[in-house]
């Protein structure tokens, strides 16, 4: 049977804070594992951080997305020696290099891709700012190239960085659901056309959230499509700290990223349930 998995990103447990102290490590493990929480999102780079977050994990029962930023096809190889030797739900590759031509794309996506499937280990490419992924345009481009390109949704770079008129149009919806039907897993973040990230616990922030739930509900749904019997879908909640959470005048979070957090987790397990439920016989 299809499942869904829920991951809190460990970036998102960071406060950043000149009143609180960080939490350690040991600590951010052991309240998303209470919390109910699937799994971590981290870096995947660092055998070392691996190694001991590992050990926690195990101690949890967590599984984990493992992220990574290569800027060559090779650079993705540790990444990949890590998960072989700890264990990964699946790789979050955000490519650090940003070509300006399609044709210069392909060879490090093609190898990313023949390295992942050598190791069998799912590599998912993630749609972000700052990336080759950056626009959403040279990103469909790219899905016209290679249409069998598995990416990782975060859908909230796209909305502001194409700052999409309100109300979106049937257009924009479109574009939106190409990348969904191509991908694999998602990072949850709710955003508008100027902020990356919003407060998703404000009242006036509700209609960006339903666009996302709507947006997640179609991603979902294709996912489920696309997938095998008893394969698994990951969300990873990924409220950042500042300066992607907005922040007062004294630098401090306006809302609690961790409550919201649990709330967005709940926002997916809400709707996986009621796509479950039209499934179910009756």
């Amino acid at each position: 049977m299809q499942s869904l998995l829920v991951f809190q990103s460990l970036w998102a447990m960071e406060l950043r804070s000149s009143r609180r102290p960080e939490f350690t490590i040991e600590e951010n493990v052991e309240r998303i594992a209470r919390a109910g929480f699937d799994g971590v999102s981290a870096h995947w780079h660092d055998r070392a951080y691996v190694q001991r977050l590992h050990a926690l994990l195990g101690q949890s029962g967590l599984q984990a997305e493992g992220q990574c930023f290569p800027k060559t096809i090779d650079d993705l190889k540790p990444v990949l020696e890590n998960a072989a030797e700890f264990g990964v739900h699946h790789i979050c590759l955000q490519p650090d290099v940003r070509p300006r031509r399609i044709e210069d794309c392909l060879p490090l996506l093609e190898g990313w891709r023949r390295l992942g499937e050598d190791a069998k280990i799912p590599v998912l490419i993630e749609t972000h700012r700052d990336r080759m992924t950056a626009d959403l345009f040279f990103t469909l481009d790219l899905l016209d190239r290679l249409p069998d390109l598995r990416l990782l949704g975060d859908l909230s770079h796209f909305l502001v960085g194409r700052e999409f008129a309100w109300p979106i149009s049937d257009e924009d919806h479109r574009l939106i659901e190409r990348i969904l039907d191509c991908s694999w897993a998602f990072h949850g973040r709710v955003a508008s056309r100027e902020q990356v990230q919003i407060e998703i616990a404000y009242p006036h922030h509700r209609p960006w959230v339903d666009l996302f739930l709507g947006w997640w509900e179609f991603g979902f749904r294709s996912w489920q499509r696309r997938a095998g019997a008893n394969d698994n879908l990951a969300f990873v909640c990924e409220l950042g700290p500042k300066p992607y959470a907005i922040t007062d005048r004294f630098g401090e979070d306006t809302t609690d990223r961790w409550a919201e957090s649990l709330a967005l987790k709940q926002y997916a397990r809400d709707l996986w349930s009621k796509l479950s439920t039209e499934h179910r016989p009756t």
